[in-house]
């Protein structure tokens, strides 16, 4: 791990009966699997429910941004992500006719960064998630559906009612039930379904072997980068995986899905080959490797938050991940921010001294102000993402490729010095390549979590009122 740096590695925290809480995490998804593994290292036991028969992960390819693989790595999971990580040079944004644009030098921000831009797919990155929460003890329940949840009268407990007629309770119950949470509902006490967005996602694995007899596709094999195309009303991405045996390719486009349908459904392979007509041949050659009739394509969906809070008041349920704050994957950020959210949350829990509904309440407190702020101004990015990658030709095109070229060079130059730094503040650039120093890279690839915990601690503790002994006579 010589060239990573910047994080340490957790141990796992041992904890007497009085503070140890038993906690209950709905669905097993990244997510919840990333907060099992943080709040197992802040010594509490947990138990991870998941509806489906068995534990795997559907789609294809996933990226992990330098702030997402601190955290993984601080849960000692190095080791167990290097084998299926692949760790791409570079980024490229590429015009439709496949007029190159920018690049970012991902390995040069990683020196910066001290973690890299790696990339999986997604059945490797949840298994090694799997894997290390039972090396820590989770206890993982498969055909374990859960329906609703009640507050104990007390407030010091929340039980979880499952399809089966099963109950379980614990001190406290984490809803990582994903976009179409049925929690979120539950909490709200109404309907609330995740909003659309006007687009959805073809998502393609192609072999790789097919791939290099062709002059123009093989440079994707044997030099791994990052590559978006970018034109009217749509984009596509493309990276490899597994050590080079498969090629990620997503196509998002105008969301033709009926109104009342399911959020995903079978396509035609000619349909979403008939998107790229006219694009970058490149684009068009690999959508001819697709050799099944029907893909799959998903309809985006978001959530910008959840109001008025994510927690109750009790201290004894909270949520997290794509069921609070989902977002369009634009940004590549939103696997990181459930990351991000399970690991500010096994701190907060790392912090109890006792399993009192008031510290339970001062933990997912300082939570929820870690997170909302940041969450909400992801799921922003990603949908001006959407408007500036599909802006149609023209004058605004125009004016948005210039400034590819003019911050990719300002982005060299930085580079270029002896030790560049890249501070950790909450500014946005103008640069339309979003990861890179004059984009959201000061604040998205930076963030410290425990910093974060550290100061928002601090300044909840110094809201709280004195107690009735410290309080001076009137």
């Amino acid at each position: 791990m010589d060239e990573f740096h910047g994080f340490s590695v957790q141990q796992k925290t041992q904890r007497d009966e009085q503070s140890k809480l038993h906690v209950i995490i709905v669905g097993a998804g990244l997510g919840g699997l990333g907060a099992a593994i943080a709040i197992l290292l802040a010594g509490h036991d947990v138990t991870v429910l998941e509806a489906a028969s068995e534990l795997g992960e559907i789609g294809a390819g996933i990226q992990v941004l330098p702030n997402s693989a601190r955290i993984l790595f601080s849960w000692g999971m190095h080791d167990i992500l290097k084998p299926y990580a692949t760790w791409p040079r570079k980024s490229n944004f590429w015009g439709w006719k496949g007029n190159h644009l920018s690049e970012m030098d991902f390995h040069g921000y990683t020196r910066v960064t001290g973690a890299p831009f790696w990339d999986f797919h997604r059945a490797n990155l949840h298994n090694s998630l799997i894997t290390r929460a039972a090396q820590l003890g989770a206890k993982l329940i498969t055909n374990a559906k859960v329906q609703t949840f009640t507050i104990g009268d007390d407030g010091a407990s929340a039980t979880v009612l499952l399809a089966d007629g099963r109950h379980m309770t614990a001190d406290l119950v984490v809803g990582a039930d994903g976009i179409n949470s049925a929690l979120r509902e539950v909490f709200l006490g109404r309907g609330d379904p995740p909003i659309p967005t006007g687009d959805l996602a073809y998502r393609l694995l192609l072999n790789t072997r097919d791939m290099i007899s062709d002059p123009d596709l093989r440079p994707f094999v044997d030099n791994p980068q990052v590559n978006y195309w970018l034109g009217p009303n749509m984009h596509a991405v493309n990276y490899i995986l597994r050590g080079g045996e498969l090629l990620n390719m997503v196509l998002l486009v105008p969301d033709d899905i009926p109104e009342g349908t399911a959020n995903t459904m079978e396509g035609d392979a000619e349909e979403m080959r008939a998107h790229l007509r006219g694009w970058d041949p490149r684009l068009g050659k690999l959508a001819a490797l697709c050799d099944a009739k029907s893909v799959l394509k998903w309809r985006l969906c978001i959530r910008p938050s959840l109001e008025p809070a994510w927690s109750d008041p009790s201290g004894a349920f909270t949520m997290l991940g794509d069921a609070v704050h989902a977002t369009l994957p634009y940004l590549a950020s939103g696997a990181g921010m459930a990351f991000e959210d399970g690991g500010v949350l096994g701190l907060c829990l790392g912090r109890l001294t006792d399993k009192s509904p008031v510290s339970k309440r001062k933990a997912l407190e300082v939570y929820e102000a870690c997170r909302r702020e940041r969450t909400e101004r992801v799921v922003e990015r990603g949908s001006y993402n959407q408007w500036i990658y599909h802006l149609p030709d023209g004058p605004g095109q125009e004016e948005r490729d210039e400034k590819f070229k003019l911050f990719e060079q300002r982005d060299k130059e930085w580079l270029s010095q002896e030790s560049p730094v890249l501070p950790q503040v909450q500014e946005t650039g103008d640069d339309p390549f979003p990861w890179r120093y004059h984009g959201v890279a000061r604040w998205l690839l930076t963030y410290d979590m425990w910093r974060d915990v550290e100061e928002k601690w601090a300044a909840c503790t110094a809201r709280e009122p004195a107690s009735e002994a410290l309080r001076p006579s009137l």
